[in-house]
C-alpha cells in the first residue's frame, strides 16, 4: 500500500471534505462574479447571484459553460485574473476551431502540482524514482504537468518529450527510468521498438510503472500493456482547460481519485443536463473550487465516464470516475448506431492474433453509412495463407458485431502498416464530413 502525500486531506471525513467543497464553492462563486465580466452576464442571464449558493445542491442553479465560450472569448475573456498576475498560459492546438487559451496565476500552478503530486504518490512514487515525461512540452498541458508534480514528489525527471523512440529506450536503461508517462498508444509504440531492439522492458530496464491518458484506452489495452512489460499502467485524467493532466489512480486501479477540494465534480444526462445516479454513465462536469486565473463553473468537459462516492480501499474519501469511455463530441452515429471508438479497441484488445494499432474509416454510400476497422495482425497472427486469414477476419467481424450491434467492414493489413504517433493516436477518419 502506497503512502499518502496530504493523509490530512486525502483521508479527510466525507463530512468535513463536503463542507469544505460548500465553502470553496461560495467563495468561488462570488470571486467569479465580482471579477468576471462574462460570468457576472451569465449569471444574471440565468437569474442567479453568488447569495443564491447556500449549499452544494445550490450548483445545479448555476448555468453551465463549454468550450464555446472560451473560443467565442478568444483569447482571455473569461480570465477573472488580471494580466499582472498571470505567470503562465497554455493554448490547445484549436484542431476543430479556433484555440483555448488557458493562463495560470502563481497559486494555480502551485495548486496543479499539489493534485500531481498526491496523484503520484498514491501510485508509489516518491524521492527513489526517476520518471521520464514522454509527454509534449510547451504549448500542451502534458509535459509540463507531469514535470511540476514530479519534482513537488522529489523525484528525478527525465524530460524527453515525444518522438526519438530508439533514444527513449536507451535512456531509459541508461538512467534507470522506474515510471514513464505518455499516451497508451505511443507507449504501445515504444513496447513495439524495444522488441526490434532486442530490448526487454521487464528484463532490461527497471520500469515498474506507465502513467497513461490524453487519450481513452480499455482495459484491455492495460492488460496487454501489464502482461507485456510487467509494469503498473495507471490510468491519468485531466484537461487543457481545467489544468491539464492532475488526477491518476492509486494503487487499487479501481478509479481515478478527484480532489473533492479542488474540484466539484458531477455527471449529467448529456442530452437532458440533469444529474444521474452515482454509479451511472454521463457527462462529465467540473466547478474548479481553487483556481483563480481562469476559473470554470459547472464546465461541460464532452467525456463520459461513471462516478463513485465510494471510500476507496486505499482509504482516500474522494469521489472517483472510472476510465473515459468516450467523448460526447467524437461518437460516431452509424446508421442510427452509437459507436465509440473505446468500444472497438476493447474487443480488438482481447484478439491475440490482433496488434496494437488500429483505425476506424467512416464513408457514405449513396444514403447508406459504412464502417471500416483496418486492423494491423501480429508477426505471429499474421499469415499468407488465404484461409488463415479470412477465418480470422470473420472473427474479428463477429465480435465487433457482438459489442456494437452493427457490421463493420474489417480490413486486416500487414504488421508496420499503420502509421505510428508519438502523441495521441488518430483512430477515426469520418470521410462523410468531407
Amino acid at each position: 500500500m502506497s503512502g499518502y502525500w496530504d493523509p490530512h486531506i486525502e483521508r479527510m471525513p466525507l463530512k468535513d471534505l463536503h463542507a469544505l467543497q460548500e465553502d470553496r464553492l461560495k467563495s468561488i462563486v462570488r470571486y467569479v462574479y465580482d471579477h468576471s465580466a462574462f460570468y457576472r452576464q451569465r449569471f444574471k442571464d440565468a437569474g442567479v447571484e453568488p447569495g443564491d449558493i447556500k449549499s452544494l445542491a445550490d450548483v445545479t442553479k448555476l448555468p453551465f459553460t463549454r468550450k464555446v465560450d472560451l473560443r467565442d472569448t478568444y483569447p482571455t475573456g473569461m480570465f477573472s485574473a488580471p494580466k499582472s498576475q498571470v505567470v503562465r498560459y497554455h493554448v490547445s492546438s484549436g484542431t476543430t476551431g479556433k484555440p483555448t487559451v488557458v493562463g495560470y496565476t502563481r497559486g494555480d500552478i502551485e495548486t496543479w502540482s499539489e493534485s500531481l503530486a498526491r496523484a503520484l504518490t498514491s501510485i508509489g512514487l516518491g524521492r527513489d524514482d526517476t520518471i521520464q515525461v514522454a509527454y509534449g512540452y510547451g504549448l500542451f498541458t502534458g509535459g509540463l504537468g507531469l514535470h511540476y508534480g514530479a519534482e513537488r514528489i522529489g523525484a528525478a525527471v527525465l524530460p524527453i518529450g515525444t518522438g526519438s523512440t530508439e533514444r527513449q529506450i536507451e535512456l531509459m536503461q541508461d538512467l534507470g527510468t522506474t515510471a514513464i508517462a505518455c499516451t497508451p498508444s505511443y507507449f504501445l509504440h515504444i513496447m513495439e521498438v524495444a522488441e526490434k531492439m532486442g530490448v526487454s522492458i521487464q528484463e532490461d530496464t527497471n520500469l515498474k510503472a506507465g502513467i497513461f491518458g490524453a487519450e481513452p484506452w480499455s482495459i484491455e489495452t492495460r492488460k496487454r500493456i501489464e502482461e507485456g512489460t510487467g509494469i503498473n499502467a495507471y490510468d491519468i485524467y485531466g484537461t487543457s482547460e481545467i489544468s491539464g493532466p492532475l488526477c491518476t489512480e492509486c494503487m487499487q486501479q479501481k478509479g481515478i481519485h478527484i480532489w473533492g477540494d479542488i474540484f466539484l465534480t458531477e455527471v449529467i444526462d448529456p442530452k437532458t443536463g440533469e444529474p444521474v445516479d452515482d454509479g451511472e454513465r454521463g457527462e462529465l462536469v467540473f466547478t474548479t473550487l481553487h483556481k483563480f486565473a481562469l476559473p470554470l463553473i459547472r464546465y461541460r468537459i464532452g467525456d463520459l465516464s461513471v462516478m463513485t462516492n465510494e471510500v476507496c480501499e486505499c482509504g482516500r474519501t474522494h469521489p472517483r470516475i472510472l476510465r473515459i469511455m468516450g467523448r460526447t463530441d467524437d461518437m460516431l452515429i452509424i446508421r442510427g448506431i452509437n459507436v465509440f471508438p473505446s468500444q472497438v479497441e476493447s474487443v480488438l484488445m482481447k484478439i491475440p492474433e490482433v496488434g496494437d494499432h488500429w483505425e476506424i474509416i467512416v464513408d457514405r454510400k449513396g444514403v447508406l453509412d459504412m464502417m471500416t476497422v483496418k486492423v494491423e495482425l501480429t508477426e505471429k497472427g499474421f499469415s499468407d495463407k488465404i484461409g488463415d486469414l479470412m477465418r480470422l477476419k470473420k472473427k474479428v467481424s463477429k465480435e465487433l458485431k457482438g459489442v456494437l450491434n452493427i457490421a463493420a467492414e474489417v480490413d486486416l493489413v500487414e504488421p508496420g502498416t499503420i502509421p505510428r504517433s508519438m502523441g495521441k493516436a488518430k483512430r477515426v477518419t469520418d470521410n462523410r464530413k468531407v
